[in-house]
């Protein structure tokens, strides 16, 4: 059975001061479908924004945006457990740091407790412990975090759900002509460059930290499809079918 990891982002999970609790039942809903196909790991993000919905601080303060997330974690992962419980699927909290994936004891210990739940038909939910630790122990958002369970539990694609539908050939905000890429084999040196530009005020990323993401995910001979959170068809044609209109695939060939 193939493995596959899923990574949403806050901008898909969150609307305004709540969670977005129809697009994550729909994101519920195609994970329960896939893990019948798939082993399935979930990298979620939202927890901040989650901590937002109950209290107001200054995510732009470093302690302000570790109470949002120390609120937030249990918040998401009460709405996480509540859709899943509709398709009878057990969730469990796994909290990771860059660090985890340089120390072999560390990323053997987490590696090892993917494959049980796995195994045990239980459905691995990561995000980034950015409560108790410093800045260079964490990656800083959950692109490149993704990316690295992909490689590090042997996943055969990453699926990035995000607020666009995929990478174009210019900037369809500013360019209405720019074409979606339907598949890239190599990024330019240049683009991986680009300043970060999020479409939300709790997204840490923007198209630059997907690119990174696909450039660590094709470096190590894996794949990455990149489409919309919003409209989930591409990424089910993806998964369930051979018709595929949106979304790009990064591949290296």
């Amino acid at each position: 059975m193939k493995r596959i990891v899923f990574k949403v982002g806050s901008s898909v999970l969150t609307n305004r001061d709540e969670v977005a609790k129809e697009r994550m039942l729909n994101l519920v809903s195609l994970i329960a479908e896939a893990r019948k196909k798939y082993e399935v790991i979930l990298v979620s993000s939202g927890a901040v924004a989650s901590g937002y919905t109950a209290l107001k601080l200054d995510r732009k303060k470093a302690v302000s945006k570790r109470v949002l997330a120390s609120v937030g974690q249990p918040i998401l992962m009460h709405s996480y457990k509540n859709k899943f419980d509709i398709f009878g699927v057990d969730i469990a909290q796994i909290l990771l740091t860059e660090e985890d994936f340089d120390s072999r004891v560390h990323t053997k210990i987490f590696q090892d407790i993917i494959d049980s739940a796995l195994e045990n038909g239980i459905l691995p939910i990561v995000n980034e412990n950015d409560i108790s630790t410093t800045s260079d122990q964490l990656f800083g958002d959950n692109d490149q975090l993704s990316a690295h369970v992909a490689h590090y539990t042997n996943a055969d694609i990453l699926i990035i759900l995000s607020d666009i539908k995929g990478y174009y050939d210019d900037n369809p905000k500013k360019n209405p002509d720019a074409k979606l890429l339907k598949e890239v084999n190599e990024i330019k040196e240049s683009d991986l460059n680009q300043a970060h530009s999020p479409n939300n005020e709790f997204a840490t990323g923007g198209i630059v930290t997907k690119l990174k993401a696909a450039n660590y995910i094709m470096g190590k001979g894996r794949s990455m499809f990149l489409c919309s959170g919003f409209d989930l068809s591409a990424a089910r044609d993806f998964l369930f079918t051979d018709n595929r209109e949106e979304g790009t695939l990064f591949i290296k060939k």
